[in-house]
C-alpha cells in the first residue's frame, strides 16, 4: 500500500505507528552505489548478510542517522489476517532505527521534503518507480516450502500424495511469488506421476474463508491426504479440520511460513511439516538501514542492495534488498527461533504441547 505522509513532529509518534512505509527526503538517488550525503562526510558500508539478532550493526548508523532533513513513517500491512506485523515486526522495526537520542536527532531536522517510498515485506505493484523493496526472496520462501513439502512426504512415508494446493490471495504480489517457487518445485513431481495434484482453488489469507475452502475441497475430493497451505495461519484451518475429522498426527502433510505460535506447536505435535521462518529482525534492520541512508541523501551502498525485483505493472526492476528465509521443523526450532527469541518456550511449551517440547528436548 502507498500513502502520502505529512511529516511527524516527534519520532515517538512515529514509532507507535504500525509499519511499512518510509517517508524521507527525495534528495537521494534510487541507484544502489556509495555516494554520500549532500553535508559531506563518509558514508557507513555495511552489506545485507551483516544484520545479527543484537541489533549491533544498527549502531553504526548513528552519525548518518543525524544528517539529512526529514521524517521517517511507518505502516504496517494486514495486521488481521496475519499476526506477524503486530507480534515481530512492530517491535523490531522500533528498535532498527538506533535509540532514543538519534531518534531525536532524526526528528529535530525532520521537515517536509516529499515522500520516497520502501515497500517493506510485499512488493505494491504499479507504486512510485524511484522506490526501493525490503523483503525476503519469497520465491526462495515458496521453494524452501516446497522442498520442505517434500522432505515431509518422504518422512512421514506417504506413498501416493494427492495434494491440494492453497495459495495466499491473488492480489498479493508475495503471494504470486512463494507460489512460482513451490509450483517449481512440484510440477516435475506431477509431470512424472510421482504426486497427484488435486486442485488449486482461489487463494486467500482470511483463516475462515480457507477452511471453508479446504471443507469443500476434501468433501469433494476424499482422496486428498497432503496440502500446500502457503502460511501458518491457513494450516492452522486446516488442521483444525483434520482434527475433527480424527486424522491422526504425521499422516497428512502441510506447509506453512511466518513460524507463528501455533504453527510451531502444530510442528511439535506431528500435524505440520514446518514453517518457513524469516528472521523478521533482519528484514527490520535493512529497512530502517536503508531509510536512514536515504534520509540522509546517500546512496545505499551495493553490498546492501543487493539485487531487483520487477514491477510487473510498471515493467521495471525496482531495486531490492532481500534476507534469508529459514526452513524450521522439529530438528532446529530449538536454534533457531527459539534462539532468537521469536517465541518464548513458556508459550511454546504450554498445555498439551508439554509432552512434545520434552520429546525434542525443548525447554
Amino acid at each position: 500500500m502507498r500513502v502520502s505522509q505529512k511529516p511527524f513532529t516527534s519520532i515517538g509518534v512515529v514509532l507507535l505507528l504500525a509499519f511499512v512505509l518510509a517517508a524521507c527526503s527525495k534528495s537521494s538517488s534510487n541507484s544502489p552505489g556509495t555516494t554520500g550525503p549532500s553535508s559531506g562526510g563518509a558514508v557507513p558500508q555495511i552489506s545485507v548478510g551483516d544484520f545479527t539478532a543484537d541489533f549491533s550493526l544498527m549502531k553504526q548508523l548513528t552519525g548518518l542517522a543525524s544528517q539529512g532533513k526529514g521524517s521517517i513513517g511507518v505502516l504496517l500491512p494486514d495486521t488481521t489476517t496475519s499476526t506477524r506485523y503486530v507480534q515481530y515486526d512492530a517491535p523490531y522495526l522500533t528498535k532498527a532505527f538506533i535509540d532514543s537520542s538519534s531518534g531525536a536527532a532524526i526528528a529535530s531536522k525532520a521537515e517536509s521534503q516529499g515522500v520516497k517510498v520502501i515497500d517493506y515485506d510485499r512488493l505494491n505493484t504499479g507504486g512510485p518507480a524511484d522506490r526501493f523493496y525490503v523483503s525476503f526472496d519469497n520465491v526462495t520462501v515458496g521453494k524452501t516450502m516446497g522442498d520442505g513439502f517434500v522432505d515431509c512426504v518422504t518422512a512421514w512415508k506417504l506413498q501416493k500424495p494427492n495434494v491440494l494446493i492453497m495459495d495466499g490471495d491473488p492480489t498479493d504480489n508475495n503471494a504470486k511469488l512463494f507460489a512460482q517457487g513451490y509450483n517449481g518445485v512440484l510440477q516435475p513431481l506431477f509431470d512424472n506421476g510421482s504426486y497427484v495434484k488435486v486442485g488449486e482453488p482461489p487463494g486467500t489469507w482470511t483463516p475462515s474463508i480457507a477452511a471453508t475452502i479446504f471443507q469443500q475441497q476434501y468433501t469433494a475430493h476424499p482422496n486428498i491426504n497432503s496440502a500446500i497451505t502457503a502460511n501458518d495461519d491457513k494450516a492452522n484451518a486446516v488442521i483444525a479440520i483434520l482434527k475433527s475429522n480424527n486424522i491422526p498426527a504425521t499422516t497428512f502433510p502441510t506447509t506453512g511460513q511466518d513460524a507463528s505460535l501455533p504453527g510451531l506447536q502444530n510442528i511439535l505435535t506431528g500435524y505440520q511439516c514446518g514453517t518457513v521462518y524469516k528472521p523478521v529482525y533482519l528484514e527490520a534492520q535493512a529497512a530502517a538501514a536503508l531509510a536512514i541512508y536515504l534520509r540522509a541523501g546517500a546512496t545505499p551502498p551495493t553490498t546492501l542492495v543487493t539485487s531487483t525485483t520487477q514491477d510487473s505493472v510498471l515493467n521495471k526492476a525496482i531495486p531490492s534488498v532481500y534476507t534469508t528465509p529459514i526452513w524450521v521443523t522439529t530438528s532446529n526450532m530449538e536454534a533457531t527461533v527459539i534462539k532468537d527469541g521469536a517465541v518464548k518456550t513458556s508459550d511454546l511449551c504450554a498445555g498439551n504441547v508439554a509432552t512434545a517440547c520434552q520429546k525434542y528436548g525443548i525447554g
